[in-house]
Formats: structure tokens, sequence, C-alpha cells
């Protein structure tokens, strides 16, 4: 699905369960994969980041994650076509789409709403992604409500 950020950026956004409808124009230039099982997808063969991030949970190293969010938006503001996604595209892929909205200039109160309103109303699936989302929010803007 494409998804289009208060700030103009565009991110392509799936998951492989068909929760959320794909809708790929081209291969994307870049990608950042949140599930490993997309690590043995011959179909993938663009440029891309893989985490391992256990399905309902948080991954492992937030700061690598919020670095590879900040790239995955820069590339995107740059022009590239990118994607994110996880198995079903809802709670990691919502989560992600959530911290990219922080960066587009959305209140860290009012991301994950809004990515629910846009995107899908499944996204950010637990209390801990939606703390992940305002660990990441308090990073780059810990001015910001």
């Amino acid at each position: 699905m494409r998804v289009t950020l208060p700030d103009g950026t565009v991110v392509l956004a799936q998951g492989r369960l068909d929760i959320v409808p794909s809708d790929r124009p081209r291969p994307p230039d870049y990608a950042m994969y949140l599930d490993e099982r997309w690590r043995d997808d011959a179909s993938v063969t663009w440029a891309c980041r893989m985490f391992d991030w256990p399905d309902f949970g948080i991954p492992d190293d937030e700061g690598e994650l919020f670095a590879a969010v900040d790239d995955l938006h820069a590339r995107a503001r740059r022009g590239e076509l990118v994607e994110v996604a996880c198995f079903g595209g809802v709670g990691r892929t919502g989560t992600v789409l959530s911290c990219l909205t922080v960066l587009a200039g959305v209140a860290p109160s009012e991301a994950v709403a809004w990515v629910r309103a846009n995107y899908s109303p499944r996204a950010v699936e637990t209390p801990e992604q939606e703390a992940l989302v305002a660990r990441f929010a308090e990073r780059v803007a810990p001015d910001r409500p």
C-alpha cells in the first residue's frame, strides 16, 4: 500500500499475508524487512535491510532500528521508492510507519493514531510497540508532545 506521510514523503508498506493490500508499482529501490522470512524470498532482488524482530514484540537493538528508520526516511525524501514490511504488515510495519510519521512532523502523541487512520486500524499491535514509538520520538523530537 502506498502511504503518503504528512510531509509528502511516500513509503510503500505491506506484509506477506495480504492483510494490507499490496500496491507495489515497481520493485522498490530499497526496503526494510522486519521479519527474517523475507530473507528466503527469491523475488527480493533489490537492496534491503533485514531485521530479526519477533512478531508482536520489539527488536533487540533499538538504536540500530532507529538509525535504519532515519535512513529509510532520508531515502524516501530523496525520491527513492522505499518499502517497509513485516509478515502481516500490521504491527511491526505500523510501528515503523509511526516512527516515520514523527519524522514527517506529526506530534509524537498522534503518530500511532495517524497511522491507524491512514494505513490500517490494526497498526501497532502491542503496548510495547507503542512505547517503542514514544522512545523513538523522544530521541528525535524531545521537545514535542
